[in-house]
């Protein structure tokens, strides 16, 4: 009976380990590369604002000093040339509103390149900083410290992070 018991108690916490690992996602698959998943509605509807997001970003013009994590959406105007100084990183421009482009800085030496061509809607998640062109989003990517949750870029239905 007691050993029975024990069973029961294992397998509850090893049906528990499982639901957990499968439930949070650990943004890896097999090999340890970053995941890329399927968008969901439910993702798409964690959104911000997108007003008050385009407001922020309008208000963060006039502020040199200006750096905030947000999440924005867009459409690809134009892909840039790598820059393969230091970490490589995916440049691309963002149309967010008739008067904001953003330069998007994708470190493609954490995460995988999305491949987006002109024309084609994003969403990001990342930090802003301001720039004298409009501003630039970055860390589009998982932190491999673990200090901040991190970003991530969705394009054609996929997240690369």
């Amino acid at each position: 009976m007691k050993t029975t018991k024990n069973l029961a108690i294992i397998a509850v916490l090893i049906i528990a380990a499982i639901y957990q690992y499968l439930g949070e996602g650990n943004g890896q698959n097999n090999n340890g590369a970053s995941n890329q998943s399927a968008v969901s509605s439910a993702q798409n509807a964690q959104l911000p604002n997108q007003d008050a997001v385009i407001k922020r970003i309008r208000a963060a013009a006039d502020d040199t000093n200006a750096k905030f994590w947000t999440t924005v959406q867009g459409t690809v105007i134009k892909n840039l040339r790598d820059d393969n100084e230091g970490s490589r990183h995916q440049k691309f421009l963002v149309k967010v509103a008739s008067d904001i482009t953003l330069l998007v800085a994708h470190n493609i030496d954490i995460a995988p390149r999305a491949p987006v061509s002109e024309g084609d809607k994003v969403t990001l998640h990342g930090e802003y900083a301001w720039n004298n062109r409009g501003g630039v989003i970055h860390w589009t990517h998982r932190d491999l410290k673990g200090r901040r949750k991190g970003g991530w870029i969705e394009a054609n239905g996929k997240r690369y992070e």
